[in-house]
């Protein structure tokens, strides 16, 4: 299990770099010129991201808070509704950059083009709005998790080394489980339907240019490119929803305490914020420049 765990060290250690890097480039082009609304928004992901990794299992910030002499208690609560804030934003600012970014690629005749001016208008108040409402939900959390006690309660899971998620009561359990799953269930559904609506734009743009023998024009198009790079993201991002859900329902249901499915979840949890930066930053011209001219001073 220690080589799992160092493989998880090592992954953690590259998504964690590779955010921080598109953070501060984000943060810079913030600062320095007028923002896009898609930069404003990877850059909330970016954070996103780094948090989730940082308070996944017992990582990062949970070492940090015991090496502060913390208690237990105050770790796990932390660490645990950090986590699940965090990864209930990434779901809804991933769907937030699917939605803008079909808006930015609809033409001028589309019901989405009247929505252009008010995106770049109502952005942080829609960040407002998506922060607001994950710390709130998430909040509940912070009663049904604390330090691990007891092996033979039975009334707790173990849900790291150090921490445990104590039951609810069935009721409040299933109204929780049920205002999850729908927000989710909804959530997916529209990034799969301004997926598919962006794959349309992109087909029927594709049908153009060749109509106009104009090819070299549609391969230049950052638009295009970025659209592609948010379609992969979107795409990636449901499937590793699924499995982790699929992992998470199955503990909760039978509410046993398997190390395989915690290794499982965790390895799965590392994978989206991992790739996703990668993807970005392969992905965006601008950055691909800045590298070609730090590479070349080097040289």
């Amino acid at each position: 299990m220690s080589s799992l765990e160092n493989v998880f060290y090592i992954q953690a250690g590259l998504g964690v770099l590779a955010n921080m890097f598109l953070l501060f480039f984000y943060t810079f082009i913030i600062l320095g010129n007028r923002p896009k609304p898609m930069d404003l928004i990877s850059c909330q992901l970016t954070f996103i991201h780094i948090m989730m990794i940082l308070t996944e299992g017992d990582n990062l910030l949970a070492n940090i808070l015991e090496s502060l002499k913390s208690g237990n208690d105050i770790k796990c609560k932390t660490t645990f509704y950090i986590n699940r804030v965090m990864r209930s934003l990434s779901i809804c600012i991933t769907c937030l950059l699917s939605v803008v970014q079909a808006v930015t690629i609809s033409p001028s005749t589309s019901f989405l083009a009247k929505f252009k001016h008010k995106v770049k208008t109502h952005i942080n108040y829609v960040f407002f709005c998506l922060w607001t409402l994950n710390l709130s939900f998430s909040s509940r959390l912070i009663f049904f998790v604390a330090g691990f006690m007891n092996v033979s309660e039975t009334h707790q899971m173990k849900v790291t080394k150090s921490c445990s998620f104590f039951s609810m009561n069935y009721i409040f359990r299933g109204l929780t489980f049920l205002v999850t799953m729908s927000r989710d269930i909804f959530l997916v559904g529209v990034m799969l339907t301004t997926s598919t609506y962006m794959v349309i734009i992109l087909c029927r743009h594709q049908r153009q240019c060749k109509h106009l023998h104009s090819i070299r024009h549609l391969r230049a198009s950052p638009e295009k490119r970025a659209t592609q790079t948010i379609l992969l993201l979107v795409v990636f991002f449901v499937v590793i929803y699924w499995v982790d859900f699929i992992i998470s329902f199955t503990s909760v249901l039978l509410w046993i305490y398997d190390p395989v499915f915690l290794t499982v979840q965790k390895f799965v949890m590392f994978v989206y914020p991992t790739v996703t930066p990668l993807v970005q930053i392969s992905s965006d011209k601008r950055i691909i420049s800045i590298l070609k001219k730090l590479h070349s001073n080097c040289h």
